[in-house]
Formats: structure tokens, C-alpha cells, sequence
């Protein structure tokens, strides 16, 4: 049987009036052909449903990501029942996941439901903004004593739009009690504690995938 993952993304496509956001390309299209490269069936969810905007500068003409691209044009709404029938979520970034996925309430209940099982959980750059308000059925906030990774405060604020955010992503991380792992700015580095596998920014996206499959496959 071939393993199943499913994969959400963000709809959310507005930083400011003049700032447009969406899914960071890179972070969904990368790890989506290393989960394809495995044989692994795939289901690529919204928070919304219906077509995926990227973001402008994650747009890049790369022949070997128009068959990731294409799921994009018209995605399945993630639902409740998302909870149960796969091996591992992944979470891709974009600065969209800020804004839709902390307080979405299907979210928060399917990666309880994955972190109550000990299912692989994965996300990179700022798809754990999707981790940040996710616990345990027992309160304790999923990211806490974890070694976890995902944009860093540093870089946030290199891009300038760290004043435009709803919170930091690290600072919120360590404020849950995770563990934070952070490398040099806009270099690869990708952490795994167990089922939990995190990455730091679209330069991570292979590695992050990798570990994913590496925690699938042990």
C-alpha cells in the first residue's frame, strides 16, 4: 500500500493593500516530487478550497513544477475528515499561512488528531504558523520540548515586513515551549524530532521533505 500524504496550503493573499502574498511555489512544488518521487498518493488541501494563489516572487518557470502547479488550480476545501487515512501531513509556507492557518479551527483539529497518533507532522518556512496554537487533547501546546525550526525572526525582519505580521513566528514558537532551531539566514536547515519535522525557509524545502520521508520509511 502506498503511503498517503496530505498536504495543505494557505489561501490567504493580501499582506497590504499594495503587498499581495499566497503559497511560496518552492515550499509546496519541491516537496510535492520528492513525496511523488516515493510513489506516495498525495491530497493537496486549502483552507478555503478552489484555486491556490502564489505569491509573485515565489513565481518561477520551472518545466519540472507544472504538474505540482496544476494541483493548485482547483483544491479540495480540508475538512474534518482530513483527520484520519494518511501517514503524514505536510505543511508548505508562504506568508499567507500566517494569517489563515493559526486560528483555523479545521486545521487546529486535524494536527491534534495526527499528533495524538504519532503521525508524521512536516511543514517549512512559514507553514508552521499552522503548529503555533495546535495541543494535545490534554492542553499541552504540540511544539513544546520540541527542536523545531521555521522562519526566522532574523529573516522576517531582512524582508521588512516583520511590522505587517500578526505575530513573529519564532517568537511565538519559544513561546510555546519549543525548542528553536535556527541556522544562518536563507541557508538550508531542517530539524526532526521524532514525528515532527520542520524547516526554516524555501532553501529547506528539499531536506524538510526528505526527513519527512526518512520518518515515513523508519
Amino acid at each position: 500500500m502506498a503511503r498517503k500524504v496530505l498536504m495543505v496550503v494557505t489561501n490567504h493573499t493580501t499582506i497590504t493593500d499594495d503587498h499581495k502574498t499566497g503559497l511560496w511555489l518552492e515550499e509546496f512544488a519541491v516537496p510535492y516530487l520528492v513525496f511523488k518521487e516515493k510513489g506516495y498518493d498525495i491530497k493537496v488541501t486549502s483552507i478555503e478550497g478552489g484555486e491556490v494563489a502564489l505569491d509573485p516572487n515565489s513565481i518561477e518557470e520551472k518545466t519540472e513544477w507544472k504538474e505540482a502547479e496544476a494541483e493548485l488550480q482547483d483544491t479540495v476545501k480540508l475538512s474534518k475528515h482530513d483527520a484520519t487515512g494518511f501517514d503524514a501531513v505536510f505543511l508548505p509556507g508562504g506568508h499567507g499561512t500566517m494569517f489563515d492557518f493559526p486560528d483555523n479551527e479545521t486545521l487546529r483539529h486535524v494536527l491534534q488528531q495526527f499528533a495524538e497518533e504519532n503521525k508524521v507532522i512536516g511543514s517549512v518556512c512559514h507553514g508552521p504558523a499552522g503548529l503555533v496554537n495546535v495541543t494535545y487533547k490534554d492542553g499541552t501546546p504540540l511544539v513544546k520540548g520540541k527542536k523545531v525550526s521555521a522562519f526566522t525572526d532574523s529573516e522576517e525582519k531582512e524582508m521588512q515586513l516583520e511590522q505587517h505580521m500578526p505575530f513573529l513566528l519564532e517568537a511565538k514558537l519559544r513561546e510555546k515551549g519549543a525548542d528553536f532551531q535556527a541556522a544562518e539566514n536563507w541557508t538550508d536547515h531542517s530539524v526532526r524530532d521524532g514525528n515532527l519535522v520542520t524547516g526554516q525557509n524555501p532553501q529547506s524545502s528539499k531536506s524538510t521533505a526528505e526527513k519527512v520521508v526518512a520518518a515515513l520509511e523508519s
